[in-house]
């Protein structure tokens, strides 16, 4: 029995399928999934049981005639049964066309866009907690007639564990710690620990490199690790510090504890990490207007960023000390 299943989106997405297909694997041995994804995301992947990663080049099949391509290339290489989205854009809900007109049957993420609009509402004052997109995940392949129940549990890889990872950075304005917050947090927690930095791309390694040049007891790591050395990195640390991004849902891939800072965002929608503890979240309460975003992509109805720049460094040190 083969399910065929796709997300084509961000890394964070992509890393929060795995514990779900992970668990549904292994309740249902009878079973075997065929991931497609990008292609630079196979490491995420590694040593899933009765999994078979397919990384693909979206970009090299635009269009409905791409997508039927894509279609096509995957029913003669893997003969699937079911065909579950895990996605629900444009270009899947046209894949999902295209089986549905084959005869198989398809099974859609239903992402709860309207709960999370009213979440997201800013005179809102009854923010109440929506199912974890974890769940989301799992709901597909329960409509498809599989069972399965997660442990919401992160799975302990390295029982050596040594020093705080941090990585201080994240896609949206929204959703990041000012970075001299960032840095004196960093510095004061070197005095009792060895610090990792994590991030990508030019910039964010430029300014690591030179927090590392001001702070002892510190190494950048970013930009030097694949995949798959940082998810090796990060299941040796203690504890990683991150804001709500990527590197929360790696931690919870390696069994990893996570103290998580969000600002404009909020583990309400859904995009705690798996397995990570609420009370190790760091945020501002008592603000009303938050969450204003899923995302963190929108700009600051109040315009001072209130609930990132009122965080103290001490509540990130209370949780580790």
């Amino acid at each position: 029995m083969t399910i065929l299943a796709y997300r084509f989106s961000a890394f964070g997405d992509v890393a929060m399928t795995v514990p779900v297909v992970t668990e549904f694997l292994k309740q249902n041995p009878e079973v075997q999934i065929v991931f497609v994804t990008r292609k630079n995301f196979s490491d995420l992947f590694e040593g899933v049981p009765n999994l078979i990663f397919k990384g693909v080049n979206i970009d090299d099949y635009k269009g409905f005639l791409g997508l039927r391509k894509l279609a096509k290339e995957l029913i003669t290489e893997f003969n699937p049964h079911y065909i579950a989205d895990l996605h629900d854009v444009i270009r899947t809900k046209i894949l999902n066309r295209i089986f549905s007109r084959k005869k198989y049957r398809v099974a859609v993420i239903s992402k709860g866009k309207d709960e999370k609009e009213h979440l997201t509402d800013i005179w809102n004052l009854e923010k109440k907690p929506l199912k974890k997109t974890t769940e989301r995940y799992a709901d597909v392949f329960r409509d498809l007639g599989f069972s399965v129940e997660l442990s919401h549990q992160y799975r302990t890889v390295s029982l050596q564990k040594n020093g705080i990872g941090f990585a201080p950075f994240a896609q949206h304005e929204g959703k990041m710690l000012p970075l001299e917050k960032s840095f004196e947090l960093a510095k004061h927690l070197s005095e009792k620990y060895r610090i990792y930095f994590f991030g990508g791309g030019k910039h964010e390694v430029e300014t690591l490199d030179k927090w590392v040049s001001q702070i002892p007891n510190a190494e950048n790591v970013a930009g030097k690790l694949s995949i798959k050395e940082e998810l090796s990195k990060i299941a040796r640390l203690e504890i990683m510090i991150s804001m709500d991004s990527a590197n929360m849902h790696l931690a919870s891939l390696v069994g990893t504890r996570c103290i998580s800072v969000w600002g404009s965002t909020h583990p309400h929608a859904g995009f705690l990490g798996y397995g990570q503890s609420e009370d190790d979240v760091v945020h501002i309460k008592d603000l009303t207007c938050r969450p204003c975003s899923v995302f963190g992509d929108k700009k600051c109805y109040r315009g001072d960023w209130a609930c990132l720049h009122e965080i103290n460094i001490q509540q990130v040190i209370d949780k580790i000390e």
